[in-house]
């Protein structure tokens, strides 16, 4: 993102480094924003290292999930003090979800870090940051116990593609799965409220964006906090009369919460894509009560069989882990069984990681390494083939694709999405012979399938 400048340019420019997630992203962005209201020239890099000279402040947005994000977010740390060693920085500031889970660890082992600042206050990055200029001494912003406040919605300052971005309805989660940390250091639900939600989408769509993506700890909780009942399906339909917003896409539903009412707002509603990411984590019963998951593998079946008899040609994301403790041959074999009859358009596996804190970290017996990583390549072997599959049920068929660039390989090849294809995480549709700009929406027809991706030619 090129460096915004603005018109009181004397409080010092700000380069901030994103990791972590989408819902990392939109805090990111409204960090971001937030700064430049206050006078501060604003840019993000993907490195400390890739920071624009001149820079007075490097802000690092840390995810604290998993091990490996957790190692990428200190040496990320680690390399921004060393630039600050040479005197090409001044300040070091640093946020979210690793500060708020270890902020005390981190405050010893890390002295030269100038000002750390937790996940739920981000709204006071502005503050920090100031006071991190003039200060000598350590600043540490962190609620005791997490608990998330909207900041204004005009504040955002995008880093992604303009046509699409993430909009995050809700934060925290409720949920007691013993595998997950997320609650401790994201705290509990909370509701955007719903009028805000309308206001940030009719400003995103003011700014070029055509497909929203909706994004939470838990989507289908959507409302109750703040209404005392689940508002996710009057949302969807609320956004679709948006104007100029031209595709609306749903993540992180929890299963069990997935009711008639939301199957029916995805299947009916216009511009709501026939998508859906539900996170299953696993199918066998006896591994989903030991993750405090509240269905069963023929609910997971049933559940599928409803989504599909309201919308045929819906694409169904989820995700799953391996090697949770306690997992044996026959309860992997369950999901394999389980991954070939619930035929997913999309699937990601993970292999179990402890998470400090959480009722599974004391589990017995631990899963081997070895076995894990076996398991994760097993899975996504089954799903390659499914994938196919499901992929050469397109082929001769019409297809809408989002255009977002072209084939390195081919340059009268352009690269897109159908409403199948989330961003970052799903397939793309390569369209022959295709000089669309960028940002704009082309009818093609679907001449090949490949496991993950489509071959496509425009429809004149």
């Amino acid at each position: 993102m090129p460096t915004i400048e603005i018109s009181r340019p004397n409080a010092g420019k700000v380069s901030l480094i994103n990791l972590g997630c989408a819902k990392n992203e939109v805090d990111s962005e409204e960090m971001l924003g937030l700064l430049a209201r206050e006078g501060y020239a604003v840019e993000s890099s993907r490195t400390p290292n890739a920071a624009s000279q001149g820079t007075d402040v490097v802000v690092i947005n840390t995810c604290g999930f998993i091990d490996a994000a957790k190692e990428e977010s200190i040496n990320t740390i680690l390399e921004a003090l060393e630039r600050k060693k040479r005197g090409e920085i001044k300040r070091v500031v640093v946020a979210g979800c690793l500060v708020q889970r270890y902020s005390e660890q981190l405050r010893i082992e890390l002295p030269e870090v100038d000002a750390f600042i937790g996940t739920g206050n981000i709204g006071d990055i502005g503050t920090v940051v100031g006071q991190s200029l003039i200060r000598t001494d350590q600043l540490m912003q962190v609620g005791e116990k997490p608990h998330h406040r909207w900041v204004e919605t005009p504040t955002r300052v995008r880093l992604g593609a303009p046509w699409t971005a993430w909009l995050k309805i809700s934060e925290g989660c409720d949920h007691a799965c013993t595998f997950c940390a997320i609650p401790s250091f994201r705290g509990g639900h909370v509701s955007k409220p719903f009028e805000r939600i309308l206001e940030e989408a009719t400003l995103l769509a003011s700014q070029g964006v055509r497909e929203l993506n909706l994004i939470a700890q838990d989507s289908t909780q959507y409302g109750y906090d703040l209404y005392g009942k689940m508002r996710l399906p009057e949302l969807l339909r609320e956004l679709a009369q948006v104007n100029d917003i031209h595709w609306i896409r749903l993540f992180y539903c929890y299963p069990s919460r997935v009711n008639r009412g939301i199957i029916e707002a995805v299947a009916t509603t216009p511009k709501v894509c026939h998508y859906i990411d539900m996170p299953l984590q696993h199918a066998d019963d006896e591994m989903l009560r030991k993750m405090r998951r509240p269905m069963s593998n023929a609910g997971y079946l049933k559940l599928l069989a409803d989504f599909r008899a309201a919308a045929p040609d819906v694409a169904i994301r989820t995700t799953f882990i391996v090697g949770f403790p306690g997992e044996t041959k026959e309860h992997f074999a369950t999901l394999e069984r389980f991954v070939d009859e619930a035929r997913f358009d999309r699937v990601g596996v993970f292999e179990y990681s402890v998470e400090d804190g959480t009722p599974s970290a004391e589990m017995m017996p631990k899963v081997p390494s070895r076995i894990k990583r076996s398991r994760k390549d097993l899975l996504m072997q089954r799903q390659q083939a499914i994938s196919l599959a499901c992929n050469q049920k397109w082929v001769g068929r019409e297809l809408e694709v989002l255009v977002e660039s072209r084939s390195p390989m081919d340059i009268t090849t352009a690269v897109g999405r159908s409403f199948r294809d989330a961003p970052e995480v799903d397939g793309q549709v390569l369209v022959r012979r295709c000089s669309a700009a960028p940002g704009s929406f082309v009818r093609t027809r679907v001449v090949e399938a490949r496991p993950y991706d489509l071959v496509a030619e425009l429809i004149v």
